[in-house]
């Protein structure tokens, strides 16, 4: 047992206790999100007695600390996941169900906590959970989101957005801290006053608004070592102090204001910022948590410190792309105005303190802000990140004299702008990228002038997930097998363990039980489908995935564009042999992206006319899953039988999505992108089925021109068929304009940007290819199944704890933590 909290007479104590004091109910009058509610606290409490253990732990041993900052944290549901990592999901369950309760139905009370959007923030609940199993100290910093990313409704197959009210039942594992809320301030002006005392300049900042930070810890518990690190995430609250005599309408103006401010800050994850207000917004979002959590840091360091010059020693903010990447200027603006140093020693506590992630090769994404609205909202961190810019452009004049070029290609302020990136590679000691290919790319491409100016900065730490949730808890039966085929739970926190499955890639009986658990897998999806779809599928068919975030790169017009091509192909030869497809996306488009919205109504469309073609007797399947999200995509990745990783190589990257798949045993059809790469390295090109363009052909294409999609329109009589499908009707009612954009796209130059800027068309017959390569090959039952093996087998350098491993090796350099826990507990 792992603490007298699960044995067995107490817990189910515990939990009516709960439901008698939060509810005035008996655990039969209690509604199944009582119970949820009940349940959780009984845990939370277990878990409160590891927490406490754990920081006592950090006082004792004063160990050095990340904060790992991100706009994201995409965690997924907590109760279950808690459960596996502390060792009790068994004795739990029985628990409940001597109770009467079902564990799994107390689960899906559970809302996903919509604290991110896609494989950023998923990324960083991994690291997060690795750093905890590892027994590293850490806090997660972010955002305390009240609706945070949107519920996606299928609406006529259009995406309609709808609130994602998370916290409206309240957050049993959350603790409010009030104790330790900070001031964040926007706006205002800087006066400058010269201090005779200490012969330095002052910079006061004047007139500004403030929000005061309230942290909300969420425990991070790691895997059976009782050490459970912190995710805060930070709410908005106004600062009122005007007294009620003095209460005239002015002052209840600027108490709105003020309590505006706070609402709006906190209200929603990354508002849509194709216009002022919403830029605006998201920089101080950005601003709130970075300047909180720093502050909050800060202090914390000095409360058992007294030399602010050895903060390096014992904290690291590692910044998760370019969102959090003004902690650089927020942290000299604490050392320099508040602590009180000169520039030379501030400067060099920031450039040992900050290490900076880049997770896009897209230029679009490498935040630009517009000078103009940075510098009225934070005034005083501009005037330093123009300090900092001055400095360093004097370095690049120095190493390349009269090379004007290089100056304009590397300023951090530059053309009206505040270049992110910039800032986060001339203040950090690492900059790293999240698959070899993508570090390359970055090296060579995108930041050569900076690889080239302090090539010592650079590093790869290829991307990983957790296999404790997206194995053990989201594969139960396969999990159960692992074990009982290794002949040892060690792989939960070892997973290159998983090559001793190699040895059953030859066993008949071991390949049928294999491939027996993925069709009950499928059954279970399948069962998931039918209740929140209405359509059926066969689960003895090819499942054919797509799920990630949707964007034109990641390519799912590809994917619907090859479903229309099959389906003309099964109408043109209704005796062709074909083995039976299920088609599958889950994508969300970001609410102002006017052409993925496009992409998923074509996909629901294509749906429509397809399962309801009768003709086809059930040849093809189309389904989109709505409202894509963590605790879905476990069940979905558990049942796929293909993982479509089908980005325009050079544009994704690493994906981790790649990963979960293989670790549940999906062949990867993909291109040689991102991580794909080391995937194929790993289970052997054999294993894999590998089309289209390289990096180097995109990247030639991009630079060179020489692509025109024209040319294989006329050329290719298949591809023209479906491409004119978009304006023919088809699959819009006689409707020839509302797929008008995405056929445009396909063909014509439209405003500055090239026609099919991410290869569909030139890709198009290498992906049919494939698609039939996986046809043949799935029609091998063995052969299949020894495929699918290979891949959970090989799946071993894919995981989070060795991704965690590196950064600590080669950037963090952290002290790992045994947690002391009172023995007579155990």
């Amino acid at each position: 047992m792992y603490n007298p909290r699960f044995e067995k007479k107490a817990f189910k104590k515990e939990v009516e206790h709960n439901v008698k004091t939060l509810y005035r109910k008996t655990v039969d009058e209690a509604t199944p999100q009582q119970l949820f509610q009940a349940v959780s606290y009984a845990v939370k409490e277990a878990i409160i007695d590891d927490w406490i253990a754990t920081q006592n732990q950090f006082k004792k041993d004063d160990p050095k600390t990340v904060y790992y900052m991100s706009m994201e944290f995409l965690m997924g549901r907590a109760l279950g996941n808690n459960l596996i990592n502390m060792t009790a999901y068994r004795e739990v369950k029985e628990a409940l169900d001597e109770m009467g309760i079902d564990l799994n139905a107390i689960e899906d009370q559970e809302p996903d906590p919509a604290l991110g959007n896609g494989g950023l923030g998923r990324l960083a609940a991994c690291f997060l959970d690795s750093l905890a199993t590892l027994g590293y100290a850490a806090y997660g910093c972010g955002i305390r989101y009240r609706y945070g990313m949107f519920k996606q409704k299928i609406e006529n197959g259009y995406q309609v957005e709808t609130p994602d009210n998370w916290l409206k039942d309240g957050n049993p594992f959350e603790l409010r801290r009030e104790e330790y809320a900070k001031e964040v301030r926007f706006g205002g002006n800087i006066r400058v006053e010269y201090d005779d005392a200490t012969n330095r300049t002052k910079f006061v900042q004047e007139n500004y608004e403030s929000v005061l930070a309230i942290p909300y810890d969420m425990p991070i518990v790691g895997y059976g070592n009782h050490h459970v690190n912190t995710l805060r995430i930070w709410d908005a609250q106004a600062i009122t102090d005007f007294q009620l005599e003095s209460f005239d309408r002015g002052d209840y103006h600027k108490a709105v204001e003020q309590e505006n401010l706070a609402k709006t800050i906190v209200e929603v994850l990354y508002p849509n910022d194709n216009h002022y207000a919403g830029k605006e917004l998201r920089l101080k979002q950005q601003y709130f948590f970075v300047s909180a959590s720093i502050q909050a840091a800060v202090a914390k360091y000095k409360r058992t410190h007294d030399d602010i010059h050895k903060l390096p020693e014992k904290v690291l903010f590692q910044m998760n792309d370019t969102h959090p990447t003004v902690a650089v200027a927020e942290l000299m603006r604490i050392l320099l105005d508040e602590e009180g140093l000169g520039w030379n020693e501030a400067w060099d506590i920031t450039t040992k303190c900050c290490a900076y992630t880049n997770h896009t090769i897209m230029a679009e994404a490498l935040e630009k802000w517009p000078i103009d609205l940075f510098s009225k909202l934070l005034p005083r961190v501009y005037q330093i990140i123009q300090e900092i810019d001055r400095r360093f452009l004097i370095q690049v004049r120095e190493m390349y004299p009269g090379n004007e070029e290089k100056v304009k290609k590397m300023a951090i302020l530059y053309n009206g702008q505040v270049r992110m990136a910039h800032l986060a590679i001339v203040a950090g000691f690492s900059v790293n990228g999240v698959a070899r290919l993508h570090t390359e790319i970055l090296k060579h491409q995108e930041l050569r002038d900076f690889y080239e100016m302090m090539p010592e900065k650079f590093n790869n730490k290829t991307n990983g997930i957790t296999q404790r949730r997206f194995l053990m808890h989201g594969n139960p039966l396969l999990a159960d097998w692992v074990t009982e085929k290794l002949g040892t739970k060690d792989w939960i926190t070892d997973l290159s363990l998983m090559s001793g499955l190699k040895e059953y890639a030859d066993d008949p009986k071991a390949l049928a039980e294999f491939m027996d658990i993925k069709y009950k897998n499928k059954e279970r999806l399948a069962d998931y489908i039918l209740k929140h779809n209405g359509i059926e599928v066969d689960p003895r068919s090819i499942f054919d995935v797509q799920v990630k975030r949707l964007h034109e790169y990641k390519r799912q017009l590809l994917n619907i564009l090859h479903v229309m091509y099959l389906y003309n192909q099964i109408k043109e030869h209704p005796e062709m042999y074909f083995y039976p497809r299920t088609f599958i996306f889950g994508a969300k488009a970001s609410a102002g992206y006017i052409r993925a919205k496009e992409i998923i109504k074509l996909i629901n469309s294509v749906a429509d006319v397809v399962n309801n073609d009768r003709s086809i007797n059930g040849k093809l399947k189309v389904v989109f899953i709505e409202d894509y999200r963590v605790s879905n995509a476990e069940i979905i990745f558990a049942a796929a039988d293909v993982s479509e990783q089908i980005s325009t190589a050079s544009k994704e990257a690493s994906g981790t999505g790649n990963m979960k798949f293989m670790l549940n045993g999906a062949p990867t059809l993909g291109t040689m992108d991102g991580a794909n790469v080391e995937i194929v390295e790993e289970v052997g090109a054999d294993n894999a089925f590998i089309f289209g363009l390289s990096s180097e052909e995109v990247i030639n294409y991009e630079n060179y021109g020489g692509y025109h999609p024209q040319d294989i329109y006329h050329n290719d009589p298949d591809i023209k068929k479906v491409v004119d499908q978009l304006v023919d009707g088809t699959y819009s009612h006689g409707d020839t304009e509302m797929y008008r954009d995405l056929y445009n796209s396909l063909l014509m130059n439209q405003g500055g940007s090239k026609a099919d800027i991410y290869f569909i068309l030139k890709d198009f017959r290498s992906y049919a290819e494939a698609q039939k390569k996986v046809e043949e090959a799935y029609k091998d039952k063995e052969g299949w199944a020894r495929k699918a093996l290979l891949n959970t087998a090989c799946c071993g350098k894919f995981t989070s704890d060795r991704t965690i491993q590196e950064y600590v090796d080669d950037i963090w350099h952290l002290d790992k933590i045994q947690v002391e826990v009172d023995e007579t507990e155990e």
